[in-house]
């Protein structure tokens, strides 16, 4: 019997697992894939969220909070594994912001760097830039991290201290007397004293026998990826709602579609070609470029894309850390250190009150 198991394996997941491992606790995590292969897999690792001075100002602490937590993250990770997540401050152009003053205004407020750019000044950044935006701004702190490495590094430093056990999917959650005592799979019982659910988009699946799930809903998202040459593109760049992400070793990836298409997370054509439309629009170079690979995940949509972190009501020893939208990756950290918070009875890094399951979102 563990003390706290951990039921997704997913960032949010994993790192929860971690923070809990951390403290002391004995742990343990079931996944109905494998590690790291759902959401997270899928995501772009854009450490920022898009729209940062539009977020809802509880995804905004969140991630300004994982924002400063990653780079000791990354690089006790790589110390403990060897495996390096790519952690890359490449900076954040935003082509035709929708609010302009509002953005000088956050980041002055926060003390984030901002630049506004001319036409010569970006054209110096991103020389292979297709279009010419009527504004130009330019985050030169925001980071990107590689999903599949992230979770894999994650993986292999909580291996030796958490119980994982892969490919078997939670079907119901046991609850006695008003008190959680484990969860049941088609292979076993496994009793905890303490459960938190990190499943993303199949949370509100899990917790409906409870009578009261959480509003996380399944939202597919595809992705287009090119392999480019090194230092063809250098930054991330957002455009109408897409967005470019160049890798280390020239790989770019693009995204990304916004589809409500239930638990269906099969790629399209159409979907394919728009993406390829608007990528060679931005970065005509693309055309020269293969596409290497089209995927599709499903994220954890909420509303206002606030995340639920918390204890659920009326049942004690029972947590959530999921509906993150597009920012699980962004916002995992803090995420991860407010859950093992409320979980071991630490005094919250953050206030709790705006992911609460009750607490209002827009």
């Amino acid at each position: 019997m563990s003390d706290i198991l951990v039921v997704g394996g997913g960032i949010i997941g994993l790192l929860t697992a971690r923070e809990l491992a951390q403290a002391g606790a004995k742990v343990a995590l079931v996944e109905m894939g494998e590690t790291g292969r759902e959401s997270s897999w899928a995501g772009g690792g854009i450490l920022s969220p898009l729209d940062p001075w539009g977020a809802p100002k509880a995804v905004d602490v969140l991630a300004r909070l994982s924002q400063r937590l990653y780079p000791t993250l990354v690089a006790e990770l790589v110390a403990v594994t060897g495996i390096d997540p790519e952690y890359t401050v490449s900076g954040m152009l935003v082509l035709n912001p929708d609010d302009p003053e509002r953005a000088i205004i956050w980041a002055q407020r926060h003390a984030q760097r901002i630049e506004r750019l001319d036409a010569a000044q970006l054209s110096a950044l991103e020389p292979e830039l297709g279009i010419q935006p009527d504004q130009a701004l330019y985050l030169p702190e925001v980071a990107q991290i590689r999903p599949p490495l992230l979770t894999k590094a994650i993986r292999r430093a909580i291996e030796r201290q958490v119980r994982i056990r892969e490919r078997e999917e939670v079907c119901e959650l046991m609850v006695r007397g008003g008190q959680v005592v484990g969860v049941r799979t088609p292979r076993a019982q496994i009793q905890a004293e303490q459960v938190v659910i990190c499943a993303g988009a199949w949370t509100a699946k899990l917790l409906e026998q409870l009578g009261n799930p959480p509003e996380i809903r399944p939202v597919r998202g595809q992705m287009l990826l090119f392999h480019a040459k090194q230092n063809q593109i250098r930054r991330i760049v957002l455009y109408q709602g897409r967005y470019v992400i160049p890798r280390r070793d020239g790989q770019v990836l693009f995204g990304s579609t916004l589809e409500e298409a239930g638990f269906t997370k099969q790629t399209t054509a159409e979907a394919k070609e728009s993406l390829y439309q608007d990528a060679i629009q931005l970065f005509p170079v693309l055309k020269r470029a293969p596409i290497e690979d089209h995927w599709a995940g499903l994220r954890p949509g909420s509303p206002s894309g606030i995340p639920y972190i918390g204890v659920y009501p009326g049942i004690a020893g029972l947590y959530f850390n999921a509906g993150h939208f597009r920012n699980g990756l962004t916002l995992g950290p803090a995420s991860a250190r407010l859950m093992a918070d409320l979980v071991l009875g630490r005094e919250p890094t953050l206030d709790p009150g705006p992911y609460a399951l009750e607490a209002f979102r827009a």
